[in-house]
């Protein structure tokens, strides 16, 4: 296998739940480090709502493994984030037979 070019820098996130003050809970974003990624975009399509129009395009995104357990590897419900634009995580798998590189399949969803 032809090792993946990895260039493109993504911030590894993972939700959190915080007390909001009033017996509630919020949801806030917490940096688990950056990761290298190859990033490649497939077919796209579009969703009218009520109000918006809901664009989704799904994407495999390749980076270096990490150990099972690990706060390095992607898991599903986390998010990788390039700037302001976000990626949700919806599965992970192992690219190689060698367990070198996984690939995460995620969206990206953008209101228009």
């Amino acid at each position: 296998m032809t090792a993946p070019r990895l260039n493109r820098r993504l911030v590894l996130e993972e939700a959190q739940r915080v007390a909001d003050g009033a017996g509630g809970h919020g949801l806030t974003w917490v940096a688990l480090g950056v990761v290298w990624a190859r990033v490649e975009a497939g077919a796209g399509r579009e969703r009218a709502g009520e109000f918006v129009t809901l664009s989704s395009v799904p994407y495999r995104i390749t980076v270096r493994a990490a150990p099972q357990g690990a706060p390095s590897r992607p898991k599903p419900e986390q998010r990788l984030r390039d700037g302001a634009r976000v990626f949700r995580i919806t599965a992970v798998a192992e690219e190689d037979a060698e367990g070198h590189y996984l690939t995460c399949f995620a969206q990206e969803e953008v209101l228009a």
